[in-house]
C-alpha cells in the first residue's frame, strides 16, 4: 500500500501504547475489596427481598422496600457508567478495578453492617 494512501485513510501512523504490567498487590487488594461489595449486596439485598416478602404476607404497602431494590441495579449502573469513562480506561484493569471498588464498597458494606448490629 502507498503510505500516501495509508495516511489519508487512517491518518498518520502512531505506534502503539505501551502495555501496562499488573502489580499483584494491586490486583489481590482489588480481589479483596470487590469480594466484600459483593458479599455486602448479596446480604442487604436478601434481607431486603426478606422484608418485602414479609410485608406482601402481611398485606402492607411496599412501596419502600421496592426502592431500596431498585437502588441497588441503579448503583450498578452508576458504577458502569464511571467505568466507561475515558479517564478510567486508560488506566491498567487492575488500577481501574480496584477504585470502582472502591466507590462502589462503602454504601452496602455500611447498610449490611447496620443491618447486622440492628438485629444483633
Amino acid at each position: 500500500m502507498n503510505p500516501s494512501t495509508y495516511a489519508a485513510l487512517y491518518g498518520p501512523w502512531q505506534p502503539a501504547k505501551p502495555v501496562r504490567k499488573e502489580r499483584p498487590a494491586v490486583v489481590v487488594l482489588a480481589g479483596l475489596l470487590w469480594a466484600v461489595t459483593v458479599l455486602s449486596v448479596s446480604c442487604v439485598g436478601g434481607l431486603a427481598c426478606i422484608a418485602l416478602l414479609w410485608t406482601a404476607a402481611a398485606g402492607d404497602a411496599a412501596g419502600g422496600m421496592l426502592l431500596l431494590l431498585l437502588l441497588m441495579p441503579a448503583g450498578a449502573a452508576g458504577i458502569t457508567a464511571l467505568a466507561r469513562t475515558s479517564r478510567l480506561r486508560e488506566m491498567a484493569a487492575s488500577t481501574r478495578m480496584l477504585l470502582l471498588g472502591a466507590v462502589a464498597c462503602p454504601v452496602p458494606t455500611a447498610l449490611a453492617l447496620w443491618f447486622w448490629f440492628l438485629a444483633g
